[in-house]
């Protein structure tokens, strides 16, 4: 592993690293260090309404062979965020949601740190992922109960409407 790669890593794993109070670690190895956070309303309707897993990597940063790898989920699926990125920070894009980094560019990583703000912030508002934390405070025995409730209490069904009113009207 190059020093360059390794001085290069811990920096981006320090932008993620502020964002592990309200996300999970699904990962905390020398080359890899990734969040991920439980699913919301908007994953389990696309997902057609079943539970594949209780969570998702939201972002991860790791070392490759010939890079320092950043993926940032929260921007495949919000046009505003790639659009207000620099040509820069765009040049560093591979695919939807990868940046790939060889060396220091302090200005492209505070930019990234923004987008990492925004990204995350972008995704929760989206549905995407939820906080189980506050479904835990509302009596909730473990965070994999609450994330399921909260994301299947929120997900639209068809019917679900008349089937409250009726309910209600008893």
């Amino acid at each position: 592993m190059m020093p360059e790669f390794e001085s290069l890593f811990a920096r981006l794993r320090g932008i993620l690293q502020k964002h592990a109070g309200t996300l999970s670690v699904a990962d905390d190895t020398p080359a890899r260090y990734c969040l991920e956070a439980n699913i919301g309303p908007a994953t389990l309707q696309a997902w057609g309404g079943r539970t594949k897993r209780p969570t998702i990597p939201v972002a991860w940063v790791e070392i490759g062979k010939t890079d320092v790898s950043y993926h940032l989920m929260g921007v495949y699926g919000d046009a505003a965020l790639r659009n207000s990125m620099s040509k820069e920070l765009r040049a560093r894009m591979q695919g939807k949601t990868c940046f790939n980094f060889t060396s220091h560019d302090e200005a492209r990583l505070t930019e990234l740190e923004t987008l990492t703000s925004k990204s995350i912030a972008s995704f929760k508002k989206a549905g995407f992922i939820s906080s189980a934390a506050a479904a835990v405070s509302r009596g909730f025995d473990s965070p994999e109960r609450a994330s399921k409730a909260v994301a299947a209490s929120d997900v639209q069904r068809p019917g679900r409407e008349r089937s409250l009113r009726a309910a209600r009207m008893r």
